[in-house]
């Protein structure tokens, strides 16, 4: 019985990953970032340096303001000329839907 539950564990942290990855909203992400990145770019020169922003990754969820729901957060990184940034964007748990609630850019550069 042991080594069953020990195999069914080792099973599903295995799997984990790959459903992390296989996102329903992971190209809505990626395209919110794209335009989050727009939006944020001092100059529409740059617009054209956007880096590789092709995967969007969930890395956990966090609770609604209201109510007792959780919102999925998922990551995509870009880089644009020499600054890296990290966008996270919070969707609703909605079947069928990839409804944004919210969003966050920061770069990831050092200020001091």
């Amino acid at each position: 019985m042991k080594a069953y539950v020990a195999t069914l564990f080792l099973a599903l942290a295995t799997a984990m990953p790959a459903a992390a990855q296989d996102h329903p909203c992971a190209g809505a992400a990626i395209d919110q970032a794209r335009k989050l990145l727009r939006f944020h770019l001092a100059d529409p020169g740059l617009e054209q340096q956007i880096g590789d922003a092709t995967k969007a990754r969930r890395v956990g969820d966090v609770n609604v303001l209201k109510g007792k729901g959780k919102l999925d957060v998922l990551e995509v990184t870009a880089d644009v000329y020499k600054a890296s940034y990290r966008m996270r964007l919070l969707y609703a748990r909605i079947p069928g839907s990839c409804t944004l609630m919210g969003q966050e850019i920061i770069e990831a550069g050092n200020p001091y």
